[in-house]
C-alpha cells in the first residue's frame, strides 16, 4: 500500500480553498471603468469664454477598499485623441502638436501614489502623478467613491495649469483649467 503525503479528501480541501481565496480576492481586487457610464471634462476660458470639452472614459486599472487604502490605487490612461469640444475643427487643431501632439503622445496617464481619507465619510484624495505630452507633474485629486451594486462611483474635480505640460503654448486660452471626472468602475 502506498502512504501520499495528501489524501484525495485533503486536495479536494485545498483545491476548495483556493478557489475561495482566489474569488475573495477578485471580489476586491481590480475594478475597471465602464465607459458609457464614466466621462473626463474640462472647463477653460479662450477669450474670456467659457469652452467645455471632453475626453472618452479612462481605461485602466482601480483598486479601491476604503478600509485599506494603503493597497487602494488608480493606474489609468485617457486617449488623447478622443478630445472633444463639439468643433470639429478645434477638435483636429486640439490633435495637433502646439496642443496634444497625439500622433507622439496618444495616452494622457494618471497613477496614484497613495488614497487618504479627506473630511466626510466617502471623500478621499488621491496624490499621483499625470502625465500629459511626456510631461509628469504631481497632483492632488479630491474625489467622493459611493458604494455601488458590483463597484463604485467616483466623482472628484481639480485645477490644472496647461502650461506645465505644454499644451496650448502662447495660446489665447488661459493658462488654469477645470478637470471634473466621473467615473463608474465595476
Amino acid at each position: 500500500m502506498q502512504i501520499t503525503f495528501f489524501s484525495k479528501y485533503s486536495i479536494s480541501k485545498l483545491s476548495l480553498l483556493v478557489y475561495f481565496v482566489m474569488t475573495i480576492q477578485s471580489s476586491i481586487g481590480q475594478i475597471h471603468p465602464v465607459t458609457k457610464e464614466s466621462s473626463i471634462i474640462f472647463t477653460i476660458h479662450n477669450f474670456g469664454f467659457k469652452v467645455t470639452g471632453s475626453f472618452e472614459a479612462p481605461q485602466g486599472d482601480i483598486r479601491f477598499n476604503p478600509d485599506s487604502l494603503s493597497s487602494s490605487y488608480f493606474r489609468v490612461t485617457i486617449k488623447a485623441a478622443s478630445v472633444n469640444t463639439d468643433n470639429n475643427t478645434r477638435d483636429e487643431h486640439l490633435r495637433e502638436e502646439d496642443y496634444f501632439d497625439v500622433k507622439n503622445y496618444p495616452q494622457i496617464s494618471f497613477v496614484s501614489g497613495s488614497i487618504q481619507t479627506a473630511g466626510n465619510k466617502g471623500d478621499f484624495t488621491a496624490s499621483g502623478r499625470l502625465t500629459i505630452k511626456n510631461k509628469t507633474r504631481d497632483i492632488q485629486l479630491p474625489f467622493t467613491a459611493v458604494k455601488s451594486a458590483e463597484g463604485y462611483l467616483f466623482t472628484g474635480s481639480f485645477k490644472m495649469n496647461r502650461r506645465d505640460f505644454g499644451v496650448g503654448g502662447g495660446s489665447t486660452l488661459s493658462n488654469e483649467l477645470t478637470v471634473d471626472i466621473k467615473v463608474l468602475a465595476r
